[in-house]
């Protein structure tokens, strides 16, 4: 066999195509070296590249890895609203795997932040499945463009991490369908992801690993996958059931490859169906051969420390700037206060944890910089108690301080991937030492670092101004110091709304479940669908960001382009004399469905920079979708006649101008059946004119008639026809036959 030929699963013995679908260990492909096959490297990075010092040996050691540049994980990244940016990212992902010999990196993860107590929440993108996927498709063409593999993950609904391994998430289809499986659908759709990972958890009762209908039937069959699937690390428990259901891998390997041997001999497994989850890793293997092929690459450690740098500014979110403290006065007397400071927590615990290049702390920038500052650590990064001796010493420095910046936030203890955490508060030796300062200098900013939201409102009086930095990666530091001190302007929307309190969050009443399963009893009305749909008060609202500069959106127009699609413009102005960049939002509003539907729901965003005084045209296109529920009844995407507010802003409360289109609609109807009520039967083509022949026999004596008055109606509006006897004894037996007959002829002529 020559060296650009390569095999094909009909080249392979059962035992090899079989060694194909599991690991050769914990970080790598089983290869068959006699067929050309080699057994390339996998290893983690959602915001960077985790390969462990030991992954040659096939050992898991998430504390030891091979310096690589930390970006910012997605709780920050995703708050940039730059696609654009993220894509950058990726690309940069991807030279650090050729320079590793890593074919395919794990990542990025797209669940859905449906509690903000999940403790992986610093690791996925949004609580909104539009900005999740629209985001986070950058990092998947990103890596892709340069002949690297991802792995999007973890398919489907693994958005806590209690139970995480068994628990069985039980979800309404039509919830799955908006909430939890669109940014996985927008990215196989527009990037085609070489590789999807499975959660752990189990839907509606069945593991994620051997599930036929998702990793078949929606996922390749529905959205038109062409990649392989391979279980995350311990998550297939039934090699056979999982194999079925369309796994090609098993990771890491159980060493059980003689099971799907045996199984393929006596029929548990149709041969057809091994060699399709064989020949997709041949063709994973064949997708990655060029990049992994290149010799002594070495990826620029300053530029990608450049881009990690523009991803750190891009992630912070402005929250409060009373009196214009911020940006910091070039000649201010400045005092810092907090350890995260000095040793910041810049990545989330776990399997993405990672070495950076390089490391350059706030602190260090201010150095580098020669900004001089005084420096107190206030507390120490761990859940210990206060000490006195910190808190005196940095209220002390607070004295005389023009602005005082306080860095707050979470240790890594407090959340990370393994448990979820049982607090939105900060722990409370910050909060009091925040108070004792602000009782010193009134002058306080408070630079927060979380990978997930945190209460606000309780110290918020005490702060001048607040500025949400998330996690920024190695090169949050000079970033920090860029947007303090205002060589740039924050541009940082927020990806998820703050609340006020925990026990405001829909979710929480089934969080985080109980007896091996939780109920997502919230259905579609996750994070601002559900505040904003029943106007409930946040303290943050979904999308919200302030700026240094000020802006203006105006002219909102909408066109209707389709029976169910438009086209959406409005003008942003920057009003102000500094230059920034503001992120025009649209959100679609339904008006009176036949469902629950959410009051507006995110479906297009721009990130546009603007000179001082400068203003843009911005234009979306809405397909269908963007009008769309998922309908049970027709198990399906259902568009409705009818009119939809088009609504502009820049947060999901922040509306600035709204425009109304009137949708034909995709005149979907469902058969009538005897089971069908009036009120189905009148609003159905069909139906109507089967109601009208009714009326019309009534009326010649050759039928009974129906009454029609209000209390009738409001009897058979919700009745099924084959009930009719109950209002008009035998009379109603006769109406439900003729109704039935006529719709047959009506229905066969229409054909």
């Amino acid at each position: 066999m020559s060296e650009n030929t390569y095999p094909s699963v009909n080249d392979l013995t059962l035992e090899e195509k079989a060694s194909l679908t599991s690991g050769g260990d914990a970080w790598h492909l089983q290869g068959v070296e006699a067929k050309g096959i080699p057994g390339y490297m996998i290893t983690d990075g959602p915001h960077g590249l985790r390969k462990s010092n030991s992954a040659t040996t096939g050992e898991v050691d998430l504390n030891n890895s091979v310096p690589a540049t930390c970006f910012p994980p997605a709780a920050g990244l995703s708050s940039s609203w730059n696609p654009e940016l993220i894509h950058q990212v990726g690309e940069a992902m991807a030279e650090e795997c050729i320079q590793e010999k890593v074919a395919v990196i794990l990542g990025p993860g797209v669940n859905i932040k449906r509690n903000p107590l999940g403790g992986r929440c610093f690791e996925y993108w949004s609580e909104d499945p539009y900005l999740a996927g629209h985001e986070a498709v950058g990092i998947v063409a990103g890596v892709q463009s340069k002949g690297v593999g991802t792995s999007l993950k973890h398919f489907a609904a693994n958005s806590q991490e209690t139970d995480r391994l068994r628990i069985s998430a039980n979800i309404s289809q039509r919830a799955l369908r908006e909430i939890y499986f669109p940014a996985f659908e927008h990215i196989v759709k527009e990037a085609q992801p070489w590789t999807i990972m499975c959660a752990y958890n189990c839907i509606n009762g069945v593991h994620a690993a051997q599930d036929r209908w998702l990793l078949t039937d929606v996922l390749r069959d529905e959205w038109g996958f062409q990649g392989i699937v391979m279980s995350d690390w311990g998550a297939d428990h039934d090699r056979v059931a999982s194999l079925n259901a369309g796994l090609n891998l098993e990771m890491p390997p159980s060493y059980t490859d003689d099971q799907i041997v045996y199984a393929a001999r006596d029929g548990r497994i149709q041969l057809a169906q091994l060699d399709r989850m064989a020949q997709g890793m041949i063709d994973l293997v064949n997708k990655t051969r060029a990049a992994m092929s290149v010799e002594n690459y070495r990826f620029d450690i300053e530029a990608h420390d450049e881009v990690a740098h523009q991803a750190a500014v891009e992630s912070m979110v402005l929250l409060k700037n009373d009196d214009a403290i911020l940006p910091v006065a070039g000649d201010a007397k400045v005092t810092v206060i907090g350890e995260f400071a000095r040793t910041p927590r810049y990545q989330g615990g776990g399997s993405s944890h990672i070495t950076p290049t390089k490391m350059t702390s706030f602190l260090d920038a201010l150095t580098e910089r020669g900004v001089d500052a005084k420096f107190a650590p206030g507390f120490t990064l761990d859940l210990e108690p206060a000490d006195p001796a910190l808190e005196a010493e940095a209220v002390e420095a607070a004295k005389g301080a023009d602005v005082v910046l306080m860095f707050l936030g979470l240790p890594e203890a407090a959340e990370s991937e393994g448990f979820d955490r049982e607090t939105l508060d900060m722990p409370a030796k910050q909060i009091a030492l925040l108070e004792a300062v602000a009782a010193e200098n009134k002058n306080v900013v408070v630079v927060l670092s979380n990978g997930s939201v945190v209460t606000v409102a309780p110290w918020a009086k005490n702060a001048k101004g607040i500025l949400e930095s998330w996690l920024l990666g190695q090169s949050g530091g000079p970033a920090l110091a860029d947007v303090l001190f205002g060589k740039v302007s924050p541009s940082g929307k927020l990806a998820q709304t703050i609340p006020f309190d925990i026990n405001d969050d829909p979710s929480t009443i089934n969080w985080p479940g109980e007896e091996g399963h939780v109920d997502y009893g919230e259905g579609v009305f996750v994070g601002y669908r559900y505040y904003d749909t029943y106007n409930k008060a946040v303290d943050y609202p979904f999308g919200f960001g302030l700026s240094y500069a000020t802006f203006e959106v105006s002219d909102v127009k909408a066109v209707k382009t389709g029976a169910c699609t438009a086209t959406v413009s409005a003008v942003v102005k920057n009003t102000s004399n500094v230059d920034a960049a503001e992120t025009v939002q649209v959100y679609v509003a339904p008006g009176k469905a036949d469902v629950a539907r959410p009051k507006h729901e995110l479906k297009g965003f721009k990130k546009v920079f603007l000179k001082a005084g400068e203003s843009a045209e911005v234009s979306f296109d809405l397909d269908d979708r963007a009008f769309a529920y998922w309908s049970e009844k027709f198990n399906d995407w259902h568009v409705e006649s009818g009119e939809y507010a088009i609504e502009v802003g820049t947060s999901s409360r922040d509306i600035a101008g709204s425009a109304v289109v009137e949708l034909d609609g995709d005149g979907k109807t469902q058969q009538l059946t005897e089971w069908s009520n009036f009120m189905e039967w009148r609003k159905d083509p069909l139906g109507s004119q089967v109601l009208e022949k009714l009326r019309a026999e009534g009326e010649a004596g050759r039928m009974p008639i129906v009454p029609d008055n209000d209390m009738t109606r409001l009897f058979l509006d919700s009745m099924p026809i084959n009930n009719m006897s109950v209002l008009m004894g035998a009379g109603g037996k006769a109406i439900t036959a003729f109704m039935l007959d006529e719709y047959a002829k009506i229905a066969e002529t229409a054909e």
